[in-house]
């Protein structure tokens, strides 16, 4: 058993540095071909992931790489790194000042897509719930793409970045309430949902999430401002770091992504005194955290069971995923930044999709509500609107600069 387990841990470090090492590689590949330094660590993982060449039977006979769950897990944990990081972007203040544009946006991008969505695959003939299922993953959007685009181009001060951040934010509390529901619909077979049940599911939802943010802007700057208390070295980054878990755990917990509470903390922090200490501190985590999460969403995506009929159904999915993101959000964005360019950006932005659709296709597929065509269609919409995202945010800043 102890021969095992030692086993396993090596095959976990291994395959974390095989992706940690083609993730710098091709970052700094697509870098020199002025391309996101994302995509290159997307492209990265989907190359040298178990699906292509991490395949190959080096390790004992087994595949190279896995995405064993202990990977898995060290990916989300990477995600919670990269939204405490972006919720030091933008202070309470600043998120309740444009809360009524966030909320607006977020819902709009969550609600256009689920009905577009659901009509339309309905009307291609497949069943109402697989209808659903599609519609639920093409729902949440995945902000960590967005922000480190954004990162990178230094433009996380803008007031269409503050948008897009804010409703992504919105955007997936929202989702995680219809995948609550739709949850609740695969495992009963109940296809008519109470909708009392519902809007009160999304108000307490949306309750939690405000008694989070609420608790970690009164108690994580307390805490962080007693100075006479941290005098050793790397106690304030310690106690930020634990701040950032624990909030996780908690939005864990109560039903919420991990991500929320993690973003809550980053924006608590963003207001104290010891915020530019901070940035020097999550600087160095960035680094290592960034790349790897990124390597191991694209490390799964699995186009093994590609066929004529997959490719068919997976270019709607993604027109649909891209039309319905960028008019769900860039319209409402339009309404309150009064700029079509930014408002463009806002859309582009909240295209990319991520943990809630991979989700979403687990869930179908386990339970049988799904079948193998279409959960293969749905992971490949995932891995295209996050590969073509940071493409198109570039593109979009560099019209604005030329």
């Amino acid at each position: 058993m102890v021969v095992e387990q030692g086993e396993a841990l090596i095959h976990v470090l291994i395959s974390l540095a095989i992706l940690l090492f083609a993730a710098k590689i091709f970052a700094e590949l697509f870098n020199k071909l002025r391309l996101p330094a994302v995509l290159g660590e997307l492209v990265a993982g989907i190359i040298v992931g178990p699906f292509a060449l991490g395949a190959l039977p080096l390790f004992d006979g087994k595949p190279i790489v896995v995405l064993s769950e202990t990977v898995r897990e060290i990916g989300e944990l990477s995600g919670v790194v990269i939204l405490f990081i972006a919720g030091l972007q933008i202070t309470p203040k600043e998120f309740l000042k444009g809360g009524a544009a966030s909320f607006t946006i977020g819902a709009c991008g969550v609600v256009v897509p689920f009905f577009v969505g659901y009509y339309a695959f309905t009307l291609f003939g497949l069943a109402v719930l697989q209808s659903v299922l599609i519609a639920t993953a093409l729902t949440a959007t995945s902000i960590a793409i967005s922000v480190r685009v954004l990162t990178e181009l230094g433009k996380m001060q803008t007031m269409e970045a503050r948008l897009i951040l804010g409703a992504a934010i919105v955007d997936d509390i929202l989702a995680i309430a219809v995948l609550s529901v739709v949850t609740t619909m695969v495992q009963t077979g109940d296809m008519t949902p109470n909708i009392l049940d519902i809007t009160f599911l999304i108000l307490k939802i949306l309750g939690i999430f405000a008694a989070l943010l609420i608790g970690a802007i009164f108690i994580v700057p307390k805490i962080l401002h007693a100075e006479r208390l941290w005098k050793s070295r790397g106690s304030i980054e310690g106690i930020v770091t634990a701040s950032f878990f624990g909030a996780s755990g908690i939005a864990a917990l109560v039903g919420l992504s991990p991500i929320v509470g993690a973003f809550a903390v980053g924006m608590a922090v963003a207001s104290s005194r010891i915020i530019r200490r901070v940035e020097e501190y999550v600087d160095k985590l960035e680094i290592i955290f960034a790349p790897l999460f990124f390597a191991i969403i694209g490390a799964k995506v699995d186009l093994t069971g590609v066929n004529l009929n997959v490719l068919y159904l997976s270019s709607i999915i993604i027109i649909v995923a891209i039309v319905t993101k960028l008019i769900g959000c860039g319209l409402p964005a339009m309404i309150f930044l009064k700029d079509r360019t930014k408002s463009l950006k806002v859309g582009i932005g909240m295209i990319s999709r991520g943990e809630i659709g991979l989700i979403v296709a687990g869930i179908g597929v386990t339970s049988g509500a799904l079948s193998s065509n279409i959960y293969t269609t749905v992971i490949i919409m995932v891995a295209i609107t996050t590969i073509i995202t940071p493409i198109w945010l570039k593109k979009a800043y560099s019209k604005e600069q030329s």
